[in-house]
């Protein structure tokens, strides 16, 4: 289990976090979101005493990472894959975090299996793919067959395979009783592993729920409905004191309405539908609808296409641009 106690941590006039407090609680997965520049990244840096808070706490298993004794045993963390010495072979580099922990010899080979790279154990780092540097980060999270895991951006540069594996690991992870807490900017994919959701933006708390209830909260939930006899089933609606606005297509939405309750009205006037559906926005269009107001960094689909020539470049900067092209 993972304790934050108003974790606060400020850079000088910039609150990078600001009085988080929540758990993160074994048995299930935890999804981690907020936008860029939300305080995300020195959370999870906090958590394993890579930053120190300015206020605040953070628990595991009741301790303070400092106080923990081989801490591999405890939490195992994927925050940076390129966080490995390049001139080392990927078994070198799990067997020094292994001896500097006291885990036995043995277990290195173990990890390299689960994750796929015992073909390239003796290959060093600095040749590895994204992909393959993601493995191995994720090697040295379970190096140390911890109760509590953390991941940042864990898919980051695998392949579809090697994304189902993750994601496959991650919940079997959560199914023996353990902590996992993962933070992704791929909605998508957060949506199909999380159970769990923190959502922080602007260094606060803005959300600590579960993901159906996330969706629900920050979300419109309709139902969907389409028949040939629309001008009929319109009235029915109507004399049955449910509003429906028409989206187009023939197609009628209903706000405040199971799918069950519409569908027993239309069969006891003997409508046909063609469609009856429930219809919930996706975790991504919730997320953004939350988030919307802290975001930090805003893009414009309305920028010119081309930026101007900066002054003094003369004709020097379009020559270089149309070189560029035909290189």
């Amino acid at each position: 289990m993972i304790e934050l106690e108003g974790l606060t941590k400020r850079y000088g006039e910039k609150m990078a976090v600001n009085n988080l407090t929540f758990t993160v609680k074994p048995g299930i997965v935890t999804g981690f979101l907020g936008p860029n520049g939300a305080g995300k990244s020195t959370t999870m840096r906090m958590m394993l005493g890579l930053d120190n808070p300015s206020a605040g706490s953070v628990r595991i298993d009741g301790k303070r990472y400092a106080q923990l004794k081989d801490p591999l045993k405890y939490i195992g963390a994927l925050l940076d894959a390129k966080a490995m010495h390049g001139g080392r072979s990927a078994y070198h580099h799990l067997l020094c975090l292994a001896q500097s922990n006291g885990i036995p010899r043995g277990r290195v080979n173990e990890v390299l299996d689960t994750v796929g790279l015992t073909a390239v154990a003796k290959k060093k780092a600095k040749g590895f793919s994204l992909g393959m540097g993601q493995r191995l980060g994720i090697a040295g999270a379970l190096l140390g067959d911890p109760q509590i895991l953390m991941f940042d951006e864990p898919v980051n540069g695998l392949d579809p395979e090697g994304i189902h594996w993750i994601r496959n690991l991650m919940k079997s992870l959560a199914g023996a009783g353990r902590t996992v807490f993962v933070s992704s900017h791929l909605m998508s994919e957060m949506a199909l592993t999380a159970d769990h959701l923190v959502v922080i933006g602007q260094g606060r708390l803005l959300a600590d729920t579960s993901m159906a209830d996330f969706i629900r909260q920050n979300s419109r939930s309709y139902v969907r409905l389409r028949s040939p006899q629309r001008e009929r089933l319109l009235d029915v609606l109507h004399e049955a004191g449910i509003t429906a606005v028409e989206a187009g297509n023939g197609t009628l939405e209903v706000d405040g309405h199971s799918p069950e309750e519409l569908g027993e009205l239309a069969g006891s006037h003997q409508l046909v539908l063609h469609e009856l559906s429930p219809q919930q926005a996706s975790l991504e269009e919730a997320f953004m609808q939350l988030t919307a107001e802290s975001v930090e960094y805003h893009a414009h689909t309305d920028a010119p296409a081309q930026a101007a020539a900066p002054q003094g470049w003369g004709g020097t900067w379009q020559q270089q641009g149309n070189d560029k092209k035909g290189a």
